[in-house]
């Protein structure tokens, strides 16, 4: 099976809020920050009022749809059936609180990163504006440029946005023997159109829906498409079983402000442990995808998990 290692680069921001008040958000406020992001974004760059993206003539030239909306090109070769492809960013939120005051994480996909001064504009009004349910008000002091070794340096304060680094892709430590993969938020997968349990949880199922996610981000958003045996690494990781498998199903709702309708986003949250014998060709992917996430609703935080073991560095994953 001819395979090669998927190059996706990346960068990864905290942006550090102060707030007024203790943290009113729900327990996964991926929802609340997309939604108030996106709309914050499209007031400040929208040109063209009530006209919706796909029929904008801007729509290939527009910052908030190619962010947002995401539209494949004309000329796409992959996802034609699709009408949007996979977002240039996903939102973490660190599992230790800050000392003081509040933390989001933006993690951003290969050219995504040309519009990074967009999402501090627009998170900074969305923050203003108000977030959640309660419209609780936080206070952007400042963003932090996070290197994937963890060490971080803060590149915007005081309205002054400093140069910053070129996105570089993540390192593949050595294979280690045997993994855990926490799942931090919920992991929702679908086959034959039904959302997969913690009985059906399969490592073909999660890692077919992974490959898939890693070469639409690769294909859309860099300059190196990732091109490797799909079917054969398809069919190999449907053979590959979990040695242990702790996983329960989260059940939560978020309310769509464009549907005006509350949407069921439940998801498989727990542990699995994988032995790695003779699992080499899916060792780059599996540590890739700490950052893309995995399933539905990756933009707004869902289907996070991080990757243990004893021999295995730090990222700065804390999702």
């Amino acid at each position: 099976m001819s395979v090669s290692n998927p190059v996706i680069p990346i960068k990864a921001y905290r942006f550090k809020f102060d707030v007024d008040s203790p943290i009113n958000l729900p327990r996964f406020p991926g929802s609340a920050w997309r939604g108030a992001f996106g709309h914050a974004l499209k007031k400040t760059v929208c040109v063209v009022r009530n006209t919706p993206c796909n029929q904008c003539l801007l729509k290939n030239a527009c910052a908030y749809s190619y962010i947002f909306e995401t539209p494949p090109s004309a000329n796409a070769e992959k996802m034609r059936k699709y009408t949007a492809a996979p977002h240039p960013f996903v939102l973490q939120f660190p599992q230790t609180s800050a000392t003081s005051g509040y933390e989001l994480d933006i993690i951003l996909f290969g050219h995504g990163q040309r519009y990074f001064p967009y999402f501090i504009h627009a998170l900074q009004t969305a923050g203003r504006s108000g977030i959640g349910g309660h419209q609780q008000l936080f206070n952007l002091q400042k963003v932090d440029d996070i290197s994937l070794t963890d060490h971080c340096q803060t590149i915007y304060e005081n309205n002054e946005l400093k140069p910053q680094q070129a996105p570089v892709h993540p390192h593949i430590p050595t294979m280690p023997s045997k993994i855990v993969i926490t799942f931090h938020t919920p992991l929702r997968i679908k086959q034959a159109n039904k959302n997969l349990v913690s009985w059906q949880f399969t490592f073909g199922a999660f890692f077919s829906t992974l490959l898939r996610r890693i070469s639409m981000i690769s294909y859309f958003h860099t300059d190196t498409p990732l091109e490797t045996d799909f079917a054969g690494l398809s069919a190999q990781a449907k053979t590959v079983q979990f040695n242990q498998q702790n996983l329960q199903w989260f059940d939560w709702t978020r309310y769509s402000s464009r549907q005006q309708t509350e949407m069921n986003m439940g998801g498989l949250i727990g542990t699995v442990e994988l032995d790695m014998h003779n699992l080499e060709a899916f060792w780059p992917y599996l540590w890739l995808g700490q950052w893309t996430h995995v399933g539905k609703g990756t933009s707004m935080g869902m289907g996070a998990y991080s990757i243990k073991s004893t021999n295995l560095p730090a990222t700065t994953l804390t999702s």
